[in-house]
Order: C-alpha cells, then structure tokens, then sequence
C-alpha cells in the first residue's frame, strides 16, 4: 500500500465503491456512526453507501426509528443504530459534556435544573409522544425553565447525551423528541472494555486506512482509551508505516491495480473527510481554503479517484435539481462526464425527473 492507495481503500471500506448494503439500518450499524447536523445531506451520505436508495427510505428508516439521530461522540449529532445508541452514549458521554461544560455555566445551567428538566420533559413526553421542540420548549417554560434559543438546545443536548430522549420521527418536516426508552427495546449492557473493542473495531474497519490521530478525532476519545481500544482489537488489523505515520485497516483482498475514477458529489460533513484528522489524502494543501476558508473541509464537495477536485451547491426549481460545481481546474472531458453520472444518481435518490449543471 502506498499513499496514494489510502482514498482509493477509503472509498471501498465506506462503501461508496461497490456498496454491499440495501437498508439504512445497515450502513449506519456498518460505519459505527455517521455524522448528521446537516440531516438533508446525511441522508444523502447514508443513500449513496447503499444499493438502490432513495431519500424516501432513508426518511423511513428515520420515522420508524430503523436510525437514531443523537448527540454522542463529538458534541454534534450523528445517526448511530438502535442496538448501539446506549453502550455508545455511555462510552462516550461524558467526554461531550465535559467540553459543553463552558457553555453550561456561561447559560447557568446545572445539576439541579437538569433535574427539573428530566421530571418535565419525562412527564411531557411519556406514552410514547414524539413532540416537536417547540412543544418541549413549552413544556419546559410551563415548569418554569426558560428556553432562550441557546439554552434550550443546551438542555436537549444533555437530555439526548443522559440517554433520556432521542429523535423521533419528524413531524411536517420538524424534528422531534421521544424518549430513548419508549423509542428504543432495552438492550443488553456490555463492558466499557467491550464497548471500546467495539467502536475501536468499526472505525477502522469502515474507515481505514487511518491513524489513531484520526480515531480520536472521530471518536472524541482521549488518546488513552483510544490506545487501548486498538490494543484489544490490533490482531484483527493490519498495520502499515506511510510517510511515518501507522495506518491501520482490515486486511482484505482488494483490486487496486485499476483505480476507480467514479466521481461522488459528497455532501457536508460526509464520513469520507470528516472523520479523518489529517485530510491529505484526500485533496491537494493548494486547494484546502478553496474548499472552506475556515481549513475545515466541511462544504459539499466534489471527488473523483478518491481526491477533492471542488465544491458544490445545488437549488430547487419544480422537479428539478440544479447543480452549482465550482471545479479547482478546468475539467477533464472524463471528469466532466463522471460528474454527470454523479449527478444522475443524486437525481434519482431525491425521486426528481432531471439536473441541470452550471459551473
């Protein structure tokens, strides 16, 4: 393997080339969790890792809770499977509310006004109610807790990363609440031990080739845990030096000898750059800020081989997407028509008749 094989193995592992799976359910379970604050592009994420998916049976997956949306990890929301929602929240839950800790003070939120919001959205959503924020809000200011913008979604976040609620389905397009119990069968509790080997094991089996740098980044783990997790499961891993760094992945039998040059318009935040701390692999350092002046890498991008090539935007007009790409250089004729087939595939996961692309 060398450094130009690691967003080629990327793709594979990710199931963006030759994707295995069919359900939502899958995928999500497959890659350990995949970021979704932007939930319109994460469900384009999930589709494009899937065999024949549509933004409708993502959405389904979400309403009939197949997919949990969650804060955990990183304190940004993911979709993560039923089956893992609480040894991942335990694992990892503490860590995010450690770095809201600031936020909390700064909103004079503690100990005992979580408590009064616990007895008050627990009564307000129990039966098996999926209300949209605004209900909780109300449900929360009618106990005499107020709910300016920031501090409402202070409060939400702690009662997803306690385990109390979760996503439920969305309501005329608006998210809701549920509770984590109501919505979600109690599952058997395993060991931190066991929940480290477990989330360790599908990062850099869905995402390798990648460092422990980049698994902690991910995971929100400290360097620590992350270290132990990959000594329990090292013996399922291979492990290679590239420009001194060990990359680690599972050793599988794959074709690198003819490259795909399929082209992907991935969206924000997609798992094929965000869940890696040095991104290099994947664009050119020249092209970083033209990608996001922030250096974040965090806008839709374009890809094709395995490497950044631009960005994209896209609108709605009646049945029909329109796609901005904002290329680096000049497109090749062979880019330009992979992009197109990119295209197409994004035009039918969101059920509409045509594209139009404008560069």
């Amino acid at each position: 393997m060398t450094a130009s094989d690691i967003p080629q193995l990327r793709l594979i592992n990710q199931h963006l080339i030759s994707p295995a799976f069919k359900k939502p359910a899958d995928i999500v379970q497959y890659m350990g969790a995949i970021q979704a604050q932007d939930y319109a592009g994460a469900k384009w994420a999930i589709g494009q890792r899937l065999q024949g998916a549509t933004d409708t049976i993502v959405e389904k997956a979400f309403t009939d809770g197949d997919i949990i949306r969650t804060h955990v990890m990183r304190p940004t929301w993911h979709f993560v499977s039923p089956q893992d929602i609480r040894w991942m929240l335990e694992l990892t839950a503490a860590r995010v509310q450690g770095i809201a800790g600031t936020q909390h003070r700064q909103f004079q939120l503690n100990n005992s006004v979580f408590l009064q919001c616990e007895k008050a959205i627990s009564s307000a959503l129990q039966g098996g109610k999926q209300l949209m924020r605004s209900e909780v809000a109300d449900a929360l200011q009618q106990a005499g807790i107020a709910t300016n913008e920031q501090r409402f979604i202070h409060i939400m976040m702690q009662m997803e990363l306690t385990g109390l609620v979760c996503s439920g389905g969305r309501h005329v397009k608006q998210f809701t609440y549920a509770l984590l119990d109501e919505r979600v069968p109690i599952t058997k509790k395993i060991s931190r031990d066991e929940a480290l080997a477990m989330l360790t094991e599908r990062y850099f089996i869905a995402h390798g080739p990648a460092t422990l740098t980049d698994f902690v980044w991910w995971s929100g783990l400290t360097v620590t845990d992350a270290k132990a997790g990959l000594e329990i499961i090292k013996d399922k891993l291979t492990s290679q030096m590239i420009n001194g760094s060990s990359y680690w992945f599972a050793e599988q039998s794959y074709n690198l000898k003819s490259k795909s040059s399929t082209a992907f318009l991935l969206p924000n935040y997609d798992e094929f750059i965000v869940s890696y701390k040095d991104r290099s692999a994947s664009i050119a350092s020249s092209n970083v800020n033209k990608t996001d002046p922030r250096g974040t890498i965090f806008n839709n991008t374009i890809v094709v081989s395995g490497r950044i090539i631009g960005t994209w935007k896209h609108t709605f007009k009646k049945d029909t997407v329109i796609l901005n790409l904002i290329p680096f250089a000049r497109l090749s004729k062979s880019n330009d028509a992979a992009i197109n087939a990119a295209a197409k595939r994004y035009t039918k996961f969101l059920g509409l008749k045509d594209f139009i692309s404008q560069i």
